[in-house]
């Protein structure tokens, strides 16, 4: 699962950590170009000699950059994470966005509160967190299985939480 809990006993508090699913590693990016390229370049072989290469061969590479790059942004901006810290007194939220600024949530964790939108939500079963007067989504980049899962944690956490006061 693309998420992560450490509790830390000498401080009564627990950390959680999400991050989306990453398919494509480096190696199999840089196999994956490679093969790309040997791929494109198996037109080319008839035209060895000839001054139509060099007028096709642009084209291809520019394809080539063109797939490199548009890998290497959806990767960038895959790269979120989100850490949820469940203390005695205090719970909060804190998303590293790829681009921006990092978004912030605290709240009591008494009032803290998560739910569950199995309708209605931007995806099917929305986890968010409820408190200090504001709703919060938490791993919305998660599978549907993985929400499910999330949730039914965060609740039995954060009520272990409140029971340590």
């Amino acid at each position: 699962m693309p998420y992560a809990w450490s509790d830390n006993p000498a401080r009564h508090e627990t950390e959680l950590t999400l991050w989306p699913h990453q398919s494509l590693q480096p190696r199999g990016f840089a196999a994956f170009i490679l093969a790309t390229f040997t791929l494109i370049c198996i037109p080319l072989f008839p035209l060895l000699g000839t001054i139509l290469l060099w007028g096709l061969l642009p084209f291809l590479l520019l394809a080539v950059g063109g797939i490199w790059y548009a890998l290497k942004r959806n990767q960038r901006d895959a790269s979120i994470l989100e850490v949820l810290r469940l203390g005695p007194e205090e719970i909060t939220l804190t998303r590293h966005n790829p681009r921006g600024p990092d978004q912030n949530w605290a709240c009591n964790a008494y009032w803290a509160s998560p739910h569950m939108h199995e309708k209605g939500g931007p995806v099917p079963h929305y986890v968010t967190l409820r408190g200090a007067g504001r709703e919060v989504e938490i791993g919305a980049f998660l599978s549907e299985d993985e929400r499910k899962s999330l949730y039914d944690e965060l609740t039995l956490r954060l009520a272990r939480t409140r029971s340590a006061r």
